[in-house]
């Protein structure tokens, strides 16, 4: 029975893989852009403002996010197979109308709002059931395997696409995948579920004999209310806004600035960006399972800020090197990839499994509002100085005050422990005392 369960819960993970699988088109965004921006310039067929070209993946990302609110209290309440069906639908829907028209506003409704929300139903349904077939010591690692389909699509999609823009033009892509993605992430969503009412992991007697050995203490689950009310979620969300926003900023231009050096061979970049987005998820995931989440996640974002500096100098030189572009561009991915797999982990751990989907939802509007404004806010800066020297210091600075702002709080709440540790042992020494005294003083007044 226990083997049938866990074989259970790993076509779970497998089947929530397979969906990010189709969904992570997403960060092949900047292929389709580069298509747009030729358009553009060419006098095609789309005629937008080169300042705007962005804002269709712009709007994703925040729709994307911010849905993820109501698929996460959809998955809770009629769980991840219906919920990732109609992800799969709206993606199909938003991908099917940009086959249609060359207008922006369409495009913006298509991939920023239909899409998104697609994004959002899929992804929220694909993580939580996966992590309740696997005990807490698996977490990151679990975490880490289902969102590493999202970051290592582009391994796939890329080459696809730039296949399809040369054979059957960006509208036919368009609608390739808009048919290929409703049928695969509706196919997947037939293999998800969550575990049966009293399942244990492992089995009973695997549960009583981990219990015997070291009995863990049970994390309390927290409402979306309740969570709303502490002040972790706020931080976490601050950071998360950081870390996700710099990252999404870098993956929505870097076939753009491959272009330069690579051609038409800049799809590459994309191609092994998500090899490290993927790598980043799985190996982020494990290692945090070891030695915590909060000096995991403490030390990817002060690698990232230190890579974002080492990029200034790449990006804005007048020929920039193919090979260094690439390795930088990856090690940013691997980075960016680590916060998709710690920050389910991280709700899980402070906030319990029970209203996860919801819980996790809230925080991962960080994620959206941090790809639309740094986004946005890149574009606009290269537009006003020629390249993105600038908006990659400034994500630099950024990830480097977040780094520095969990190890401060991870001491501060250490030297709180240790505090708290030392109060109750005293206490504990004078309680000791105390009933000791009585068992002495009736022993004396009879000797008196």
């Amino acid at each position: 029975m226990a083997q049938s369960m866990n074989r259970k819960g790993w076509t779970v993970v497998l089947a929530g893989t397979g969906i990010n699988l189709a969904l992570g088109v997403l960060y092949t965004w900047s292929i389709f852009k580069g298509a747009i921006s030729d358009s553009i310039k060419q006098g095609g067929p789309f005629q937008w403002d080169l300042a705007s070209i962005n804002d269709p993946y712009a709007v994703c990302c925040l729709v994307f996010a911010f849905s993820m609110i109501l698929a996460g209290k959809c998955q809770d309440r009629i769980g991840p197979r219906y919920t990732a069906m109609i992800g799969g639908l709206l993606v199909g829907a938003g991908f099917l109308l940009l086959s249609q028209t060359t207008n922006y506003w369409l495009w913006v409704l298509g991939f920023g709002g239909l899409a998104g929300m697609g994004f959002g139903f899929g992804y929220s349904s694909a993580t939580p059931p996966a992590l309740k077939w696997f005990p807490p010591a698996k977490t990151g690692m679990i975490a880490g395997i289902v969102v590493s389909g999202f970051g290592l699509a582009s391994v796939y999609i890329a080459p696809l696409s730039m296949y399809l823009l040369k054979t059957v033009g960006l509208q036919g892509a368009m609608m390739f995948f808009g048919i290929a993605f409703a049928i695969v992430v509706g196919l997947f969503s037939l293999l998800l579920s969550n575990p049966p009412a009293g399942y244990l992991f492992g089995g009973a007697a695997a549960k009583a004999q981990a219990a015997k050995n070291a009995p863990a203490a049970k994390v309390q689950d927290f409402t979306s209310s309740q969570m709303l009310k502490t002040g972790s979620f706020y931080v976490m969300w601050i950071v998360y806004f950081i870390g996700a926003g710099a990252g999404l900023m870098v993956i929505g231009s870097v076939a753009g600035m491959a272009k330069q050096s690579m051609g038409e061979l800049a799809f590459l970049a994309v191609v092994i960006l998500a090899v490290g987005n993927a790598a980043g998820r799985i190996i982020a995931g494990s290692l945090s399972d070891r030695i915590g989440r909060m000096l995991t996640l403490s030390l990817m974002l002060g690698f990232q800020a230190i890579l974002m500096f080492m990029a200034i100098p790449v990006i804005g030189a007048e020929h920039p090197s193919a090979t260094l572009l690439v390795i930088i561009a990856t090690l940013i991915g691997f980075n960016y990839g680590a916060n998709l797999a710690l920050f389910p982990a991280i709700t899980k751990d402070f906030w319990g499994l029970k209203s996860f989907g919801a819980n996790y939802g809230l925080l991962f509007t960080a994620w959206g509002v941090g790809g639309f404004v740094l986004g946005r806010a890149s574009e606009m800066m290269k537009a006003a100085t020629g390249d993105f020297t600038l908006s990659f210091g400034v994500a630099g600075m950024l990830l480097t005050v977040a780094a520095l702002a969990l190890v401060l709080k991870d001491l501060f709440n250490q030297m709180v422990q240790a505090q708290v540790a030392k109060e109750l042992a005293q206490r504990a020494e004078v309680a000791k005392v105390a009933v000791q005294e009585p068992v002495f003083k009736p022993a004396l007044e009879q000797a008196a």
